[in-house]
């Protein structure tokens, strides 16, 4: 999670640790790991 913004998770290359960042909602994150954690 983002120190100070609560409502966001920061998305980042691992690769490219100086890259871009996307910012995404957490409520959009948490959809996406639920989808993408189904068996």
């Amino acid at each position: 999670m983002a120190p100070g913004f609560p409502a966001v998770v920061p998305v980042r290359d691992s690769k490219a640790p100086d890259g871009p960042v996307i910012v995404v909602a957490r409520s959009a994150w948490a959809a996406f790991v639920g989808a993408v954690s189904l068996p």
